[in-house]
C-alpha cells in the first residue's frame, strides 16, 4: 500500500520515516547528527524550585532549538498547579507528555529527556509567631495605649506560623469593632501578596487596663444617702469588674443606694440613685417656657421623681395631667 492510500498525518509521519532511513543508509554519520539535531530539545531536570501559582513547562526544563517561537510555546505550557508554599509534588513522564499533545504539541518534533519523576518545591517566605506577635503588639501600643501609662499588654497568643510565597508582602493588623480594649481582645492580621489577601491570622492579647474604681468600705441598706464615709477609691484591673462601674467618687455624692450593698463592693451605675425630690401628692410650680414667654402654674404631682426625671404632674386650672422634668423639690418643667 502506497501513502496515497493513507490521510496527511500518516503520509507525513511514512514521509519522515523514509527520509530518516534514507539518511541513515545513504548518509554520512555526520549528516545524520546535523539531522538529529535540527529537533527541539527539551531536558526535564530532577529537581525544581518554583514561584508562582502554576507550573510552566519553563520552570522545570531546558529547551532547546533553532525554532524560537516553538520554543516560546513550549516555555509556557501550564503542567499543573504548583503546591502550597513551602511544600512540593511530583510530576511523572506521563503528565508532562500529557500536557504536551494536549497544546498540540507534536512529540516527534522533539528531543526529550525526562526522568521517571520531578521533585517540583514551591519558595516560600516564613512568619514566625514571634514576628506577628511583634507585629500586633506595635499596633496595640501605637493605636491603643498610646500615653496611658496604666495600660499593658499582658500577653499575646498567635494560633500559627505562616508560610506565604514570594512577592511583595504588606500586612494590615485590625481590632474588634464597637469593643473594650481591656481583657482577652481578638486582633485580625491580614497579609496581603502583591496586592490581593492571600491569609488572615488571629493573635489574642491579654490587655489590663488600671483605673481607680468606687468601693464601699462597709454594708449599706437601700436607699442609704451614700456619704464621704461610706466609700473609698482602688485601682484595678477594667477587665476584672463589671461593666457600668464608677470610677469618680463625686458621681456617687448625694445619691442613694438602689438597693442593699455589701462591703467592699464595686459601685456601678444600677446600685445608685438620686432620691426622690418630690413625691405624689406633692404641689410645685409647673414651668413652661420658651424664647421670650414663659408661663407657670400650680400643679400636683402624681408620681414621686428624682432630679431630672419626668413625671406626671396635673394642672390645678385645666385639671389636664401633664408630663414634666423635676427641676428641684418645688418646680417642675415641661419640656418643648
Amino acid at each position: 500500500m502506497t501513502p496515497a492510500n493513507y490521510g496527511y498525518p500518516a503520509c507525513k509521519h511514512f514521509c519522515r520515516f523514509i527520509i530518516g532511513l534514507l539518511a541513515f543508509v545513504l548518509l554520512p554519520a555526520t549528516a545524520c547528527q546535523i539531522f538529529a539535531s535540527d529537533l527541539t530539545r527539551v531536558h526535564i531536570l530532577e529537581k525544581a524550585q518554583i514561584d508562582d501559582e502554576k507550573i510552566l513547562l519553563s520552570d522545570i526544563a531546558k529547551i532547546e532549538g533553532g525554532d524560537p517561537v516553538l520554543i516560546q510555546k513550549l516555555g509556557g505550557i501550564v503542567i499543573g498547579r504548583a503546591p502550597l508554599p513551602g511544600d512540593s509534588r511530583n510530576i511523572d513522564d506521563g503528565m508532562i507528555r500529557t500536557r504536551l499533545k494536549q497544546n498540540g504539541i507534536d512529540l516527534a518534533e522533539l528531543t526529550l529527556n525526562i526522568p521517571p519523576s520531578v521533585d517540583v518545591s514551591r519558595s516560600f517566605i516564613e512568619v514566625s509567631p514571634e514576628k506577628i506577635k511583634g507585629l500586633v503588639s506595635d499596633y496595640i501600643s501605637k493605636n491603643l495605649l498610646s500615653g496611658n501609662s496604666n495600660a499593658s499588654i499582658k500577653s499575646l497568643q498567635v494560633s500559627e506560623s505562616l508560610r506565604l510565597p514570594g512577592g511583595r508582602i504588606t500586612y494590615e493588623v485590625t481590632a474588634p469593632p464597637n469593643r473594650d480594649m481591656v481583657g482577652q481582645v481578638p486582633f485580625a492580621v491580614n497579609f496581603d501578596v502583591n496586592g490581593k489577601l492571600y491569609k488572615r491570622v488571629w493573635a489574642t492579647a491579654t490587655i489590663e487596663v488600671l483605673a481607680e474604681v468606687v468601693i464601699t468600705k462597709k454594708p449599706l441598706g437601700r436607699h442609704k444617702p451614700i456619704t464621704e464615709d461610706d466609700i473609698t477609691v482602688l485601682k484595678m484591673d477594667l477587665a476584672k469588674v463589671p461593666s457600668g462601674v464608677i470610677t469618680d467618687p463625686e458621681a456617687v455624692l448625694g445619691k442613694r443606694t438602689s438597693r442593699a450593698i455589701g462591703s467592699k463592693t464595686v459601685l456601678r451605675t444600677d446600685l445608685v440613685e438620686f432620691p426622690p425630690l418630690v413625691r405624689r401628692g406633692d404641689v410645685v410650680e409647673i414651668v413652661a417656657e420658651t424664647q421670650g414667654f414663659k408661663v407657670t402654674a400650680l400643679g400636683q404631682v402624681k408620681k414621686k421623681g428624682a432630679l431630672g426625671e419626668r413625671i406626671p404632674v396635673m394642672n390645678f386650672e385645666s385639671k389636664k395631667v401633664l408630663y414634666a422634668r423635676v427641676m428641684d423639690s418645688k418646680t417642675v418643667k415641661i419640656d418643648f
